[in-house]
């Protein structure tokens, strides 16, 4: 790296850290063309704001011991010493595995951690539970659970959300792009692990320049760049699968539709096409049928799918598409839409799930490992679907149905959680704090005082990045970053690697976790070993790792050639099948059907929302991840907290419901669904379809200055608002993008927002 400061990188960006008499100076990589704003939240993790700079633990957990308790997250903390506070962790440890076993265990720990290759904490939690036997984890993800589970068995692999069509090929030969849920490029802005150059908007940018068009299939119109100048259809929220069905009724009816593609690389197409003309219910699939749902007109429906014939058309849906209620069905009616194309497999032309839901979606992968801790295997593998904690701690023994499974809940006694924020991430959170209470104990690792560390009997006092050395590195990225040491941690805080290695220390296992190194020589250990072994094999010639730190980076080499998803299974699909029952592209699938699920089929279709809005709550509501930070990470930094009004997290609603609310810009909000309430500060926006409000996910839960406020969060936590069910029972994925809701002036003084204090 040729700037000045110290080599670093985070999951929006790599940097140079430089500490100076006013705090912490952070500049983009000088390579970056387009570094990301949220680079700017990266100084106040080097301050005490928020910090968690001694361990804690919850009086009531440490005067009358563990079990059940409805004080936590209201209880007290007392500041303890690490020696005596590990004692009693391993202590319970030991109890719960004694008389329980590893089945008591959750350590599960989702979230995007470190950027780096060795501290990355759930891979430090994962490694210390199997030398203990095994712990009960999650499996899946809050932002794609849908596409993980239904692409495999519709497509043989996750490869359209990992690996889809490069982003050079749109670039160079697409014509048309679709996309539902747009191309926001505040997503593309992230990577896991690390993103060195930010590419997706030049390229963006390019194809329109070639003279490609776009349209954007969204209820928001600044879900795709306005510099694109897109066909906006401004959807209805949680209405998309209408719409693609109608599309795919008008090329059936015109006989525009690929019916050789259909017949030599798909299975289930005469029940799916026969689906369309109502053989399941009666009902033909017409763009009038749909319009009625979706609020697009019938004319539009139609002219969009014969457009779709015209060229090259490449049908990309966010992650988001699919986070909701049947969140599977649009998913699978765009994979048929592309089919019924017939392009499947063309440069420039198919589906891809979640082009700029990241940066990395799109990007071309290393064949080669990098660098990475060992975890050892796991001796009991039993999983959870993620977005099912609170179900799972609520319901210990009861059964439920994921994926043609049969399952019952474990009975978690423990709940060890670090390097994530489920407050932040999962939805009703007001049924997420019963689910913690009823937990016998909570043991939470985290350098801030997040709300799920206030939810916690156990705060371990953790280090952020910046305090420490690591490697940084990704999948999708083309070089690794010598994350060097910026400061010293803050009060008494550890790193993760050095807390679980105390604790498997007094429960007897230290050597196995630690095999004798300290968490830097794992790191020199972990970058050798790679140069010597997987590196060297690819004939990847990588310096030493004193060079490699002296450097501050090592790039890497670039793949060849252009990658187009599923070339080969177009060019010969008996030689190149799919992993499906029938090696092709599965429009119905009999695993499915056979499963029997009403709320999944064996082919698209058409579900009905079950919370439609109503006169109590008339308004519909898209909880999308936010432009100012990456989830709920640093959300008092600089550019966070540029993006509050009024001090809360922004609420977008369109000009005629504020004015038919009496409200106006500026003005502190109620938000009130079902499940909870919250504040917001209020834009009044055109880009939000009439009906709509937006409000993005992240801000911190402070049910302290809420219950000031008469409401469950007094700073703008939306998912106080979303409703806590699977999508349906063949994912059991999070719905949290959508839920109907009131908006109403909020009467009186705002109060202070607390969470950012100490407790």
């Amino acid at each position: 790296m040729s700037s000045s400061g110290i080599p670093h990188s985070s999951h929006w960006g790599a940097f140079h850290a430089t500490p100076d008499g006013e705090g912490l100076r952070v500049t983009p990589h000088p390579d970056d063309p387009a570094p990301s704003s949220l680079l700017q939240n990266v100084p106040v993790a080097a301050t005490p704001t928020a910090r968690v700079l001694r361990p804690h633990v919850r009086r009531g957990w440490w005067e009358d011991g563990p079990g059940p308790d409805e004080r936590r997250g209201r209880d007290e903390f007392l500041a303890v010493g690490w020696d005596e506070l590990l004692d009693r962790v391993a202590a319970d440890y030991a109890r719960v595995l004694a008389e329980h076993g590893p089945r008591a265990v959750y350590a599960g720990s989702y979230g995007w951690a470190s950027a780096g290759r060795f501290h990355h904490s759930q891979s430090q939690l994962h490694r210390f539970s199997n030398v203990l036997g095994g712990a009960v984890r999650s499996t899946w993800t809050y932002s794609h659970g849908v596409g993980e589970v239904l692409m495999p068995r519709i497509v043989g692999s996750q490869e359209p959300l990992i690996s889809p069509t490069a982003w050079s090929s749109v670039e160079a030969h697409t014509d048309l792009v679709i996309a539902f849920g747009g191309l926001p490029a505040k997503n593309s802005e992230v990577a896991s692990g690390g993103i060195s150059r930010h590419e997706v908007a030049g390229r963006l940018r390019s194809a329109k320049a070639r003279g490609a068009e776009f349209v954007l299939v969204s209820p928001l119109r600044d879900d795709l760049a306005t510099e694109l100048d897109a066909d906006w259809l401004d959807v209805v929220p949680g209405t998309d699968t209408a719409l693609l069905l109608a599309m795919c009724h008008v090329l059936l009816t015109d006989g525009t539709c690929d019916a050789d593609f259909l017949t030599t690389h798909t299975a289930g197409s005469q029940e799916f096409l026969h689906s369309l003309r109502g053989g399941d219910d009666g009902i033909e699939k017409t763009p009038e049928w749909a319009a009625e749902i979706c609020g697009i007109p019938a004319g539009r429906i139609r002219d969009l799918a014969r457009r779709a014939v015209r060229g090259r058309t490449m049908v990309m849906v966010s992650w988001s598409v699919a986070r909701a209620r049947f969140g599977e069905q649009p998913l699978w009616a765009a994979v048929a839409f592309a089919a019924m194309i017939g392009q499947i497999g063309l440069p420039g032309g198919g589906f891809g799930h979640g082009y700029a839901s990241t940066g990395g979606v799109g990007k071309r992968a290393g064949s080669y490992p990098l660098p990475t801790f060992p975890q050892f295997a796991d001796p009991l593998r039993v999983r959870i679907p993620v977005a099912r904690i609170s179900d799972a701690l609520l319901h210990p023994g009861e059964p439920y149905e994921v994926d043609g499974r049969h399952e019952n809940y474990p009975h978690l006694r423990i709940v060890h959680w670090a390097g994530g924020n489920p407050f932040h991430h999962h939805q009703d959170l007001q049924r997420l704090q019963r689910a913690f209470r009823a937990a016998e104990t909570v043991i939470v690792h985290d350098p801030f005082w997040t709300s799920t560390a206030r939810h916690a009997d156990v705060v371990f006092a953790a280090t952020t990045t910046l305090e420490r050395d690591d490697i940084g590195a990704a999948r999708y990225d083309d070089r690794l970053i010598a994350m060097g040491r910026v400061h010293a941690p803050l009060g008494e805080a550890r790193d993760d690697h050095a807390v679980l290695a105390d604790l498997a220390g007094r429960l007897g296992v230290g050597d196995r976790f630690t095999e004798g190194r300290t968490a830097q020589e794992w790191v020199e250990h972990l970058y050798e070993e790679w140069r010597s072994g997987p590196a060297s094999r690819a004939g990847i010639l990588a310096p030493t790792y004193a060079e490699f730190v002296a450097a501050g980076e090592f790039a890497l080499p670039a793949e060849p050639g252009e990658k187009v998803m599923f070339a080969s299974f177009r060019a010969d699909p008996e030689t190149f099948p799919l992993r499906t029952p029938s090696g092709r592209i599965e429009l119905h699938s009999s695993t499915i059907a056979g499963f029997g699920y009403d709320d999944c089929p064996g082919h698209p279709v058409w579900l009905a929302p079950e919370e439609e809005p109503d006169g109590e709550f008339p308004l519909r509501l898209v909880a999308n991840n936010p432009a100012t930070r990456l989830h709920s990470q640093l959300d008092h930094g600089a550019t966070s907290q540029a993006g509050k009004v009024a001090g809360r997290e922004p609420v977008r609603m369109h000009a005629r419901d504020a004015a038919a609310r009496g409200l106006h810009d500026g003005q502190v909000v109620v938000l009130r669904s079902r499940r909870g309430s919250c504040l917001g500060g209020l834009v009044v926006s055109d880009a939000v379809r009439e009906g709509v409000v937006q409000m993005s996910t992240g801000s911190w839960f402070d049910p302290v200055a809420g219950a000031a406020a008469g409401v469950t969060c007094g700073y703008g936590n939306v998912n106080v608002l979303t409703r806590d069910v699977g999508s349906s029972r063949l994912a059991q994925a999070c719905t949290g993008q959508h839920a109907t809701v009131q908006v109403s002036a909020f009467d009186g003084v705002p109060p202070r927002v607390t969470i950012f204090d100490q407790p």
